[in-house]
């Protein structure tokens, strides 16, 4: 354990998020989410659900401000009665708490989103219960 660090960030986890530089993503992905299957890093956080997780790691981790968008979340799927995911307010209120001038958050659509994943530096998968809960953070610098 160390001061200041937030307990739910594994050792495993800290590591990759000091190993990624500026302009990497990190895609932390609900309990439904393919991870194993397009992970070139795959972090397993069992137990563990998405807004706990992200909290603690925009505690550390800069967003990218020279981007439009430097979160961006799965959309739902046309067609489907989900509406506006619950959960996509708490992520709003949790990078405002951390970025408070972050640029905004982008919708991606399914398949995207999932091309987009493969090429993040490493994606967390969580025991999210919550649809739609995936989110994909880009790193920026700390000035």
């Amino acid at each position: 354990m160390l001061k200041g660090i937030p307990s739910i960030l594994s050792p495993e986890l800290l590591k990759i998020l000091m190993e990624m530089g500026h302009g990497d993503e990190i895609v932390i992905g609900d309990g439904n989410f393919p991870a194993a299957a397009l992970a070139n890093r795959l972090v397993r956080c069992d137990g563990h659900g998405v807004p706990e997780l992200l909290d603690a790691i925009l505690a550390l981790f800069p967003l990218d401000s020279f981007v439009e968008a430097p979160a961006a979340l799965m959309e739902v799927v046309a067609g489907s009665e989900a509406g506006t995911p619950p959960i996509w307010a708490t992520y709003t209120e949790l990078v405002e708490k951390q970025e408070p001038t972050y640029n905004g958050i982008e919708y991606v659509e399914r398949f995207a989103f999932y091309e987009r994943a493969k090429s993040a530096y490493a994606i967390v998968a969580t025991s999210e219960s919550a649809l739609y809960a995936n989110i994909i953070l880009k790193k920026g610098v700390i000035a």
